[in-house]
């Protein structure tokens, strides 16, 4: 570990910082969002004052939040939720051009991983903010002397708000977490059109495949899993939904794809993408029926969705046959493909989602942390929806930096709505 006067840090390289600055750069121009809320911040100073540990992708869209909140007073510690998100010049350049500190690096091992949250605990934040509810596990067991200061939390994902709600249940969460996840702002963009776009990206660059007249078996159809669906089927490819949801599972249905159970799909499948958020969604019994050639990759969170250590024991040889792709040889010859180690494929070998989607997830982001800081101290311990006011007016400023002017109800039509006796 190595620290400067204003940053500590563990990254791959700062000789890389120049590039991860233009990418930046780059990403900032397409989140005019944040610009604004940037701007208040700069003048405002909401944050002065405030430690924030941070377990986010290690992007160039996360570097923009992190600078909008150093901007806004804040002092940061930035970690990676996932080994493989981290893009090391972006890390690089935030260290070495905004003194904000990092610990992350692309290919963490899992102990090198553990460690870097750790470091990122060790500011004794006030405002934790998650994707996948890493620190908040840490800080609710092993880390537990770290969280003594934390006002609040906000999360980014769906697998992450079913964990700290299961705390909240159990009455074991330790301070208000704010779910960023299901802001309307961001579920229906960044999680439907920023997964269904990166994924597919992800897929083809790590395999340079044609998707067009194969069969795209998708484990899961909330958000994501609509969002993945809608560009394979753009891309020429042949859906197939699985789910576990029968409500869910209709709507694919009456959406236009075939809907069948994975046994089913394990047969016909030529790849597979599972966005559930939960384990072995494809397992030992799949594997057996897979075809030769089949494709695995996850978008969902973790990598366990994919069994991996039940396809370890049932093949015969293992190799890395491109970057990002493993081949599994069967014991009856046949050849099953995993992309990036069944981690997030479109992080793993693509750049994760448009700076553009991520502009409001993370302006959603930077106004819950402003609002805990404000408000903590009359919230419970447990989860909280973004407030609608802060979603709507996300949604306002998207819609102005777009050049896109939308009607206002008049004051007889409020009325007319807030009423009974007219009509009919």
């Amino acid at each position: 570990m190595s620290a400067g006067a204003q940053a500590a840090w563990d990254i791959k390289d700062l000789a890389l910082a120049d590039a991860g600055k233009r990418r930046i750069e780059w990403a900032f121009q397409s989140m005019p969002v944040l610009q604004n809320i940037r701007k208040q911040f700069i003048k405002s100073q909401p944050l002065v004052g405030i430690r924030i540990a941070a377990s986010l992708h290690v992007t160039t869209e996360t570097a923009n939040l992190m600078i909008t909140l150093r901007d806004g007073g804040a002092t940061l510690a930035l970690c990676s939720p996932n080994p493989l998100s981290t893009q090391d010049d972006v890390a690089a350049s935030l260290v070495r051009d905004y003194k904000i500190s990092v610990f992350a690096v692309r290919g963490d091992t899992n102990e090198r991983y553990r460690a870097h949250l750790a470091s990122a605990l060790e500011i004794h934040p006030h405002i934790v903010l998650d994707d996948g509810a890493s620190l908040a596990q840490a800080l609710h067991t092993r880390l537990q002397h770290l969280g003594d200061h934390v006002l609040g939390s906000t999360e980014e994902t769906t697998t992450g708000v079913v964990r700290l709600k299961a705390m909240a249940r159990e009455n074991l969460l330790r301070y208000p977490v704010i779910a960023v996840n299901d802001a309307m702002t961001k579920h229906l963009f960044d999680n439907r059109y920023g997964t269904g776009q990166s994924t597919m990206d992800g897929i083809l660059r790590a395999t340079n495949i044609l998707l067009a007249g194969m069969n795209v078996v998708v484990a899961g159809y909330g958000w994501c899993g609509r969002g993945v669906a809608l560009r394979a089927r753009g891309l020429g490819a042949n859906v197939i939904v699985c789910e576990v949801d029968p409500i869910k599972a209709l709507e694919a249905l009456m959406d236009g794809y075939r809907v069948m159970s994975m046994n089913e799909a394990a047969a016909v499948g030529d790849v597979f993408v599972t966005v559930t958020g939960n384990k072995s969604v494809i397992g030992r019994d799949h594997f057996e029926k897979l075809k030769n050639g089949a494709i695995l990759c996850n978008s969902g969170h973790f990598n366990v969705e994919i069994d991996l250590e039940a396809l370890n024991r049932m093949a015969s040889s293992k190799r890395q046959t491109r970057e990002f792709v493993d081949e599994y040889v069967m014991r009856d010859g046949r050849r099953i493909y995993v992309l990036g180690e069944g981690r997030l494929i479109n992080l793993a070998s693509g750049e994760g989602h448009p700076a553009s989607v991520m502009d409001m997830s993370f302006s959603n982001v930077a106004l819950s942390v402003e609002y805990l800081v404000k408000h903590h101290a009359s919230l419970d311990h447990k989860v909280y929806a973004v407030p609608e006011e802060l979603d709507r007016s996300v949604a306002r400023m998207k819609l102005e930096a777009m050049g896109v002017r939308i009607d206002r109800l008049s004051l007889e039509q409020e009325n007319y709505l807030a009423s009974w006796s007219e009509g009919a």
